[in-house]
């Protein structure tokens, strides 16, 4: 999966147009509840599966997880 800098273009995705057309009649809020726990679980889905294979690709184990969970990531604060 390839993270792609989103720009305003003021046109829509074809995503989007589809989003609008699905939801251009009144979904009851129980659909809607569901629709949404789909696309959080399809994205998470798809985040765990893209992580798995950095670290198979890395030779990555729990070493590596506990190096990021004690290292400072933060940026320094400048005065």
């Amino acid at each position: 999966m390839e993270v792609k800098e989103i720009i305003p273009t003021g046109r829509f995705t074809r995503a989007q147009l589809d989003l609008l057309k699905m939801f251009s009649n009144q979904i009851p809020d129980k659909d809607w509840e569901a629709i949404r726990d789909y696309a959080k679980h399809y994205f998470a889905q798809r985040a765990t599966e893209e992580m798995d294979k950095l670290f198979e690709e890395n030779g990555w184990g729990e070493e590596k997880i506990e190096e990021w969970a004690n290292t400072h990531m933060r940026t320094p604060y400048i005065k």
